[in-house]
């Protein structure tokens, strides 16, 4: 069968009600529209649905059954109009965000705070992940994006656009502050201890390959789970380490730890914005992006 969707929109409102009038208040329309339209839904299904008497309007058992089964119907797809209505006024939804944890503090946080004041009722959903995982999640589409600092080439359908840069410095603890002063090689301080990301991070692959384009070989002698671990491990006088310039501008203030400035110049790192273009953004998702968006370095 191939029955309008308002010949069941109508005969709702009327089951609903018991009473035409009423049925046709709630529908802005008249009562012999609705007689009429009843009239041919009983037609198109071949039985009585409705008894009219003085007393009103009774159910007959096939109109029973098809009312307990259409107001499922109708009530989920009002639902569902309701939320899209408030979705695209910013009303309510969510938006799922995968993220590496330099991501996070350097950009995303602050950017989500000015984001839930303009919009409150958006709910945020944060996925902390290594930038591997963060990828692969926007690839089943289980995030609505990702914000991942240094990543590996991706390929199609998903995209990725930089939105901001920073400048790694290399640290030592008390042991190194005589040398705060000097410009050391790599070479030099090859065989000093260095605290570094562990080897399946990007972190990992972006200065395992800065050391091998200068002809050495990079040989962490302590791995931290986390970038908050290395800068007190640093303190602690275990090692070196290399860190965003953000994470350690108190430490160094309070000389907790000391710069140790390098003939070779650390690259510059950049985040990145990773989406799905299989997977359309929703109206949320599509605000917190553009918001996002508005903070790049890049022109």
């Amino acid at each position: 069968m191939n029955i309008n969707y308002e010949y069941y929109r109508i005969f709702y409102y009327v089951a609903k009600h018991r009473n035409l009038t009423l049925a046709a208040e709630s529908l802005h329309n008249n009562q012999p529209n609705i007689s009429r339209t009843i009239k041919l839904l009983e037609h198109e299904l071949g039985c009585p649905l409705l008894i009219r008497s003085n007393r009103g309007i009774t159910l007959t058992p096939e109109g029973k059954l098809l009312y307990s089964r259409i107001k499922i119907a109708v009530e989920q797809i009002q639902t569902a109009e309701e939320e899209i209505i408030q979705s695209t006024n910013m009303q309510m939804g969510s938006v799922t965000i995968g993220a590496s944890e330099t991501a996070l503090h350097m950009l995303l946080l602050p950017v989500l705070s000015r984001f839930k004041k303009i919009h409150p009722e958006i709910r945020i959903r944060i996925q902390n992940h290594l930038t591997s995982q963060a990828i692969a999640s926007v690839q089943k589409g289980l995030v609505d994006f990702a914000v991942v600092a240094t990543h590996t080439a991706i390929e199609k359908p998903l995209v990725s656009y930089p939105i901001a840069s920073f400048q790694d410095i290399l640290i030592g603890g008390p042991s190194y502050f005589s040398y705060s002063d000097k410009i050391l090689s790599l070479e030099e301080l090859v065989d000093s201890p260095l605290i570094c990301l562990s080897e399946g991070t990007m972190t990992y692959q972006f200065y395992d390959h800065f050391y091998r384009r200068h002809g050495l070989t990079m040989n962490p002698e302590l791995e931290a789970a986390t970038t908050d671990q290395i800068l007190p491990m640093i303190k602690n006088d275990l090692g070196i380490g290399y860190l965003p310039e953000i994470y350690a501008t108190e430490a160094l203030a309070k000389k907790e730890v000391c710069p140790l400035h390098l003939k070779e110049d650390i690259p510059m790192r950049q985040i990145c914005f990773i989406e799905n273009k299989q997977y359309p953004l929703s109206i949320a998702a599509q605000a917190l992006k553009s918001l996002l968006f508005e903070q790049t370095t890049f022109s």
